[in-house]
């Protein structure tokens, strides 16, 4: 990449010749403070450091929803969750729903995806949308299998995830076989399942995803030095949604140094993978003279929490959990930036059609990253005006025994639960607790009050809680009824078998007891 970045135009800019072609590379699981200090000491990813020496790294970039399908149908659309309805996993977006990537292909750029999409309904286990279904009962199973690592393969092992890498490889021939001959610009997209953990073959129906996996020749990219070993609160003193996940997530138990700090480094060390595969592209692209005509964007659809807070996986508004990694480099993006502002990922949507000269709708909760990769002014670049100052995530899934919202402004970062009453918020002072260790909405009254009236006017969140719990009835009771006779075996079978057939009796009560009048109100035989 050439030096001078401020001669560049802006990508999208009508005066340019050619609209520039444009890589989305899209990964699941990785904590975006890896992309910058002191999160990059611990483990060796060059390809994200090539992407900041010659492009603009986002340093509090959020997705909107901590889980799967939720963020990515929120990166597609371009809309909150709670206007999409992607409530879990197995809730996304219509099959027919115009993407950003629709519209491209539409107004002229040859489209081609890779790999993992995963933001239209239908996906994932039985498992998982029953757990998110019946979250509000009042029972308490675990739901996972308890993290583990593992090693595999030799020091000269680089290809773990072969799936990923199948993906890559055919991104990267797509590059050299067809996008070069192209006299259109060009739309690429490639979806990574790294960093996500692997499934643990003894945890239940379709397993439950907490194995770290990867060889010796990505363990040695970690820093062992480096890792930081998360503080836990006591089990007594941990707010009661964070304590319901822990429970769920198996990690309750006992756990050494040893073990939290070998579950990181295993993360870290198949974020490394990932980065090789992002180097891929980067180098196709060069190896074809595509580099300079080509804005390169690299993300996540959330983090991994890697025993923060006493947990893994996602599903948290922690920072580990729902602080994503933003990376733009490519024809007009200053070199060498790093952009403070908060930003989400329903920005992706405004930004290619910006970057592709196409009409942003109005009616998007994101805002086009343009202006700021050009430190422009956005009121004079958008007709909406200037972004916000916040950014807002949201989770209605499993492993969560509530509706959460997070408003992510300044230094603060508000969390709130179902109808912002009946479960204690939280407050925290990111600037001078970054670690999240101390809720400090108690002593704060007024700006909890402040924060609250502002979510308030984006989302009446009190009537998207009570719309989510009506929606997990109705689904749950659909579902049982069209097991008929197999309810009872299939529903002690799922993930949490392990819990519910010490008292199958009880637990099924406890689904009873949580429906009530409805099933009676419908007329609809449950038990068989």
């Amino acid at each position: 990449m050439a030096a001078g970045a401020g001669a560049r135009p802006r990508p999208g800019a009508h005066g340019e010749q050619s609209r520039s072609n444009v890589v989305l590379v899209a990964c699941d699981s990785l904590d975006g403070r890896l992309t910058f200090f002191p999160g990059n000491q611990t483990v060796n990813l060059p390809s994200i450091n090539f992407m900041k020496r010659h492009g603009t790294v986002f340093l509090n970039a959020y997705t909107n929803s901590p889980i799967c399908c939720p963020s990515r149908a929120a990166m597609w659309s371009g809309l909150f969750t709670h206007l999409t309805e992607s409530w879990n996993n197995f809730k996304g977006l219509d099959p027919d729903y115009v993407t950003w990537m629709d519209l491209m292909e539409k107004h002229g750029y040859r489209a081609q995806k890779f790999g993992k999409l995963d933001f239209t309904s239908g996906h994932h286990s039985v498992s998982n949308r029953v757990e998110a279904w019946t979250r509000d009962v009042k029972f308490l199973l675990r739901q996972e299998g308890r993290p583990m690592v593992k090693l595999t393969g030799h020091r000269k092992q680089f290809r773990v995830m072969e799936t990923d890498w199948r993906n890559t490889d055919q991104a990267v021939n797509w590059i050299k076989e067809e996008a070069v001959n192209f006299t259109q610009p060009f739309i690429l997209y490639l979806g990574l399942n790294l960093p996500h953990p692997y499934p643990s073959p003894y945890a239940g129906e379709n397993f439950g995803a907490s194995t770290f996996l990867t060889s010796p020749y990505w363990l040695e990219k970690v820093n062992y030095e480096a890792i930081k070993i998360p503080k836990w609160s006591s089990l007594s003193e941990m707010h009661p949604v964070d304590y319901y996940s822990s429970y769920t997530k198996n990690c309750t138990g006992e756990f050494s140094k040893e073990e939290v700090r070998n579950i990181r480094a295993f993360y870290y060390a198949m974020c490394a993978e990932t980065d090789a595969m992002l180097g891929e592209i980067i180098s196709a692209l060069r190896d074809t003279g595509l580099l300079g005509k080509t804005i390169i964007i690299f993300t996540a659809d959330h983090g991994e929490l890697a025993m923060e807070h006493r947990q893994f996986y996602k599903m948290s508004m922690y920072e580990g959990s729902s602080h994503v990694p933003l990376l733009v480099m490519g024809p007009g993006v200053r070199e060498q930036q790093q952009i403070p502002n908060v930003v989400s990922l329903v920005d992706i949507y405004p930004t290619m059609l910006d970057i592709a000269r196409i009409p942003v709708p109005q009616n998007l909760s994101g805002y086009s990253l343009v202006p700021l990769l050009h430190e422009e002014a956005e009121s004079e670049a958008s007709r909406r005006g200037p972004r916000p100052s916040w950014v807002l995530s949201e989770f209605h899934g499993c492993n969560v025994n509530s509706s959460a919202y997070m408003l992510r402004t300044g230094k603060w970062k508000y969390i709130t639960y179902s109808d912002g009453s009946s479960v204690p918020p939280q407050l925290f002072d990111l600037t001078a607790d970054p670690d999240e260790l101390t809720n400090v909405a108690i002593k704060f009254p007024v700006t909890v009050h402040s924060l609250d009236k502002i979510l308030r006017s984006i989302v009446n969140y009190p009537k998207v809680s009570s719309s989510v719990q009506e929606y997990n009835k109705q689904q749950f009771i659909s579902w049982r009824q069209s097991l008929g006779h197999n309810y009872s075996s299939v529903i002690a079978n799922l993930r949490w078998h392990q819990d519910w057939l010490k008292d199958q009796k009880k637990y099924e009560n406890a689904i009873d007891e949580w429906l009530g009048d409805v099933d009676a109100l419908q007329g609809i035989p449950y038990r068989c």
